[in-house]
């Protein structure tokens, strides 16, 4: 029991009476607790209403009580296990969610979450943004690109004191969070602030349900991607795939609160320094060495810009990531895993903390990611930055532009799924053997008939970047290759990093006869589940490895990072310098 919790000798922790029994992997009764047993009964916090309606359990005010042999609350009794939210053997589920929890500890500075999402009472903690657009949330057999927000909005409790009281907050934080396909590696990509970019006209959900454009603007900081003119998370979203080329699925969102208070609920997270600090902007205070920070201290050491390297925001970036790979680490620990009260606090801080889209908008679907991130090893998660240069038409350097050089070989690894870490040797052949079968499975896709230049039918749409690419491919089709039956879609809702041309079964005489006059790969193809309806079109849509109709797509991605680009592993500490 905490500090708190100590006095009187029948004053007891529910929390501290539950441990985990190592042969079942449930949490069971202390033996001798009956007393805890006999103690009045409190109501059960309050369900979402949205949550199927059952008869509550008795509880303590933060802690269900338990059966001898249960899963902690929300859970199945039983052994067998299953992905997702409905429940399965304490061990393995609980495995899985503690990985995710460790995984999406980069929420703690960018956007928040936490293991343990199978508490059906947690759906009443979290907040929901509609956003309109994007890719309709991460699906099970493909890339996951999550886009983690921090906030620096100052409303809201825990909030206050940190600056301007009525500000609506920036992206102050951004990570891309890229889970590859195979679900062996991770890659999370910081965005800096102050960059310099464009920021793409956005629909944005009003409360009245209805749907108001924002007008895009030019050459701005990226950090008014968000909450500036009345933008939502759903705009910094359009602003990253922009930038990056990368189709975001879903995002997650969190305040300054969320830093103090999960980092609190898991007992403090050890951070190591190369120097004494005394930052009074940030009211950073630290002697040289090892240090365990939670609350006020540990919002100070990720939001500290003068304690560090040379005080930019590049090396606040450096120290968030140390500080995100450090919680990683320690919400893996077999502390965390076997304590009962760290279990549920972490659960009850993280939803509180966090707001999603409508992708993610409740713990089963939260609980659905969770199964796809639970097999990923920490040492195979990198944390890296997009490269960047300071801004050449500044004199007084305050913003960065785009590195190109180093940042599109980075950006193209991503786009193509390339681990920036070494797997190791049979997780390396595991997964070489599955992208053989992968790719024999999608050049089957070229293999058959093709149907004449007559037949083909097909609407252009430019997702490359590149102004008048889908027009001239139209052109190009008409009055080159005889494809009169096509169209031009315009823009596609965002910028892709790789051309696709989708289609449905009935089509792929169409499709293979259209890939050979494009020059696309197999890769580029991709075809449907049900037969299309007569004279319905194909859809062609190009990336930013389109160059030119009949042209070879842009070379694969590289598979080795430029030297200069910044990067660092979850699973080693490093200290701050």
């Amino acid at each position: 029991m905490d500090a708190q919790s100590r006095g009187r000798a029948d004053e007891i922790d529910p929390a501290d009476q539950w441990v985990l029994n190592p042969r079942t992997g449930h949490y069971e009764l202390r033996s001798g607790d009956s007393a805890a047993q006999q103690r009045p009964r409190v109501a059960a916090p309050r369900r979402s209403r949205s949550a199927p309606s059952r008869p509550e359990p008795a509880t303590s005010p933060s802690v269900p009580q338990p059966r001898r042999g249960d899963a902690p609350p929300g859970g199945r009794r039983g052994g067998r296990s299953r992905r997702g939210g409905g429940g399965g053997g304490g061990g393995r589920r609980k495995k899985a969610l503690l990985i995710t929890s460790a995984t999406l500890a980069l929420l703690l500075v960018g956007g928040a979450t936490a293991g343990y999402l199978y508490y059906d009472h947690l759906n009443g903690n979290l907040n929901v943004t509609t956003i309109v657009g994007g890719t309709g949330g991460f699906k099970k057999d493909q890339a996951i690109n999550i886009l983690v927000i921090g906030t620096d909005k100052r409303s809201g409790a825990g909030n206050e004191g940190y600056g301007d009281k009525d500000s609506v907050g920036h992206a102050d934080t951004t990570i891309l969070f890229h889970i590859a396909k195979d679900r062996s590696n991770a890659t999370a990509l910081s965005i800096p602030r102050d960059l310099i970019t464009d920021i793409p006209n956005c629909p944005t959900k009003q409360p009245d349900g209805t749907t108001k454009e924002i007008r895009g603007t030019k050459g701005t900081r990226f950090n008014t991607s968000l909450g500036q003119e009345g933008r939502d998370a759903g705009c910094t979203m359009r602003t990253v795939t922009e930038l990056t080329g990368i189709e975001v699925d879903n995002f997650m969102m969190v305040d300054f609160n969320a830093v103090k208070t999960l980092s609190t609920a898991v007992g403090g997270v050890p951070v190591c320094l190369d120097k004494a600090v005394d930052d009074k902007d940030s009211k950073l205070k630290l002697d040289k060495g090892e240090h365990r920070l939670q609350g006020e201290d540990a919002l100070a050491f990720v939001r500290t810009r003068h304690a560090f390297g040379n005080e930019s925001d590049l090396d606040r970036i450096k120290t968030q990531q140390q500080f995100l790979g450090s919680m990683m680490r320690e919400m893996k620990s077999k502390e965390t895993l076997t304590s009962p009260k760290k279990f549920f606090s972490l659960a009850e801080a993280a939803t509180k903390s966090l707001t999603v889209d409508q992708g993610l908008g409740s713990i089963k679907k939260l609980t659905d990611l969770a199964g796809e991130l639970k097999d990923i090893d920490l040492k195979n998660i990198t944390f890296t930055t997009l490269p960047v240069l300071d801004n050449p038409a500044e004199k007084v350097k305050a913003t960065v532009v785009v590195n190109r050089a180093l940042a599109d070989p980075l950006l193209q690894m991503i786009r193509g799924d390339v681990s920036l870490t070494e797997v190791e040797k049979q997780e390396k052949a595991s997964k070489q053997a599955a992208d053989a079968q992968a790719k024999a499975k999608q050049d089957a896709l070229l293999q058959g008939n093709r149907s004449p230049a007559g037949d083909i039918r097909v609407v252009v749409y430019n997702g490359s970047g590149t102004k008048g690419a889908a027009s001239t491919t139209l052109t190009w089709l008409q009055n080159t290759k005889g494809v009169l039956k096509t169209s031009s879609g315009g823009n596609a809702p965002a910028k892709v990093g790789a051309t696709q041309l989708e289609y449905a079964p009935n089509q792929a005489d169409q499709a293979r006869a259209l890939a050979d006059m494009m020059g696309l790969p197999a890769t580029a193809m991709k075809m449907g589940t049900t037969d299309a309806a007569a004279r319905t079109p194909m859809k062609l849509t190009l990336g930013s490895d389109f160059q030119q109709p009949g042209a070879p797509l842009a070379p694969a991605a590289p598979q080795q990072l430029p030297e200069d680009v910044q990067q660092a592993q979850a699973d080693k500490a490093v200290c701050a310098k």
